[in-house]
């Protein structure tokens, strides 16, 4: 297998901007310290890896909180939002302040992982499978043990504004109880 180095790589305000032009659904991934307190983030970088055995894939900054919390709990829940959840998504994206607080959640009926009741219409709890850092992140690959989703209509994120999913609701499959 051959390994490409970047010579030079590309500007960070050319990288956003094309980033930027690339929407994508807007998730919230949480998990527990070792206190037992909850930790959260807003991430859009939520990718599929493989169907067997169910994969994702999410890039977390490395010196952050929620990353340390899942290195130390193994475990962390993707809670896709919904068109309702842009507040949530937000204040997950806001340094400093104490997000749970701020929403409705209650454990997940599986592991018990922190779900956004009020905003996510899919909450899927992970095992970790793996870590890599990358530069400032570290991508985090997640093994499927729980889904749970309801219908609803999907958050995407792009050109730095949220969207409403086009289509309208995405149909549920697994309730939540």
């Amino acid at each position: 297998m051959t390994t490409l180095t970047p010579t030079r790589p590309v500007p960070l305000a050319l990288f956003r901007s094309m980033m930027s032009a690339f929407p994508s659904g807007v998730s919230v991934i949480t998990t527990y310290d070792r206190e037992g307190i909850p930790r959260g983030l807003t991430a859009s970088s939520l990718a599929s890896v493989t169907a067997e055995p169910p994969t994702v894939s999410v890039c977390l900054t490395t010196a952050g909180e929620t990353l340390q919390a899942l290195r130390e709990h193994g475990s962390f829940a993707v809670n896709l939002l919904h068109t309702g959840g842009r507040r949530a998504a937000g204040v997950f994206a806001t340094p400093n302040i104490d997000r749970f607080a701020e929403v409705d959640w209650r454990p997940s009926p599986g592991l018990g992982l922190p779900w956004l009741v009020e905003d996510a219409f899919v909450t899927a709890e992970c095992e970790v499978a793996g870590m890599l850092e990358i530069g400032s992140h570290t991508l985090v690959l997640g093994t499927l043990v729980e889904v749970a989703q309801e219908s609803g209509t999907p958050l995407l994120y792009g050109g730095r504004e949220f969207a409403d999913w086009p289509g309208g609701d995405m149909p549920g499959r697994a309730p939540l109880i």
